[in-house]
């Protein structure tokens, strides 16, 4: 008899979220989730609204109307925000964004160990944070100098690297990655994407990655959702979708892509 290993408990999700900007629908009942050990690929064109679930997620724009729940706890809801102290402490700490340029996400007056280390001074971990600094340096595979230098020593990809190294400072269980490689030259592209799909491996940790890019999609993420003027028009495991789309919208940008590092259709 064999049996098959229970799914991981759902630690980020949304359930039924719209989100209008004034009159204007930008998202309209979008749910999904994200679970530790788990990889979620949202894509879509331009303006699909991909930014804005993600923002919904981190707690930045409250849903007009739908609920958005980490652990099973309400954090916004119906345009509110509605979690207690502790759910939101909780929250950041185990929650953490990459965002898409580099350039501008890390401070050009703070050194990269300070940079790294900001997410545990905010979370009011105190100490000597050297030592995990290194080790974060360590896992995107920068030398252990790099904490005492600034960004302007650094190229496109290797401060996505530190960005990276500090979204991992306070140990998360889910990334969300909005566009993490699109900003970077094609070259150091595959680089990043290796390096998150094998941190996420080794770690546990969940992630949702945002993209327009059904390439990167494709090597990085078990399960995908396809956004289409805030819809999501398909989900399901990502061989599946891009071998077999079921939507019209999802064919077409499949189409633009001839290919894709496809995994089998069961995955």
């Amino acid at each position: 008899m064999t049996t098959t290993a229970a799914a991981p408990p759902v630690l980020l999700g949304a359930e039924g979220i719209s989100v209008a900007y004034g009159s204007r629908p930008v998202l309209s009942d979008v749910s999904l989730s994200v679970s530790p050990g788990d990889s979620l690929g949202l894509v879509g064109e331009s303006g699909a609204g991909k930014t804005t679930v993600l923002r919904a997620l981190l707690g930045l724009l409250p849903p007009t109307t739908g609920t958005v729940r980490f652990a099973g706890e309400a954090l916004s809801a119906d345009g509110r925000r509605v979690a207690s102290r502790p759910t939101r402490r909780a929250f950041r700490r185990a929650v953490q964004p990459v965002f898409q340029d580099p350039y501008s996400s890390l401070d050009p007056r703070m050194t990269i160990g300070r940079s790294i280390a900001e997410p545990l001074r905010s979370l009011g971990v105190r100490g000597d944070h050297r030592a995990r600094v290194a080790e974060l340096l360590a896992a995107v595979e920068l030398p252990a100098d790099a904490a005492d230098r600034y960004p302007e020593a650094f190229s496109g990809g290797q401060r996505q690297r530190i960005a990276i190294a500090r979204a991992l400072a306070p140990r998360p269980r889910i990334l969300l990655a909005d566009e993490p490689v699109s900003a970077l030259d094609t070259s150091v592209r595959m680089q990043v994407i290796e390096l998150l799909q094998r941190l996420a491996h080794d770690q546990g940790i969940g992630f949702l990655l945002v993209s327009h890019d059904l390439t990167i999609v494709a090597a990085l993420c078990d399960r995908m959702a396809v956004l289409e003027s805030g819809r999501i028009v398909e989900e399901g495991p990502t061989g599946r979708v891009l071998t077999a789309p079921a939507h019209p919208y999802t064919r077409r940008l499949r189409s633009s892509v001839p290919r894709l590092p496809t995994r089998s259709a069961g995955e």
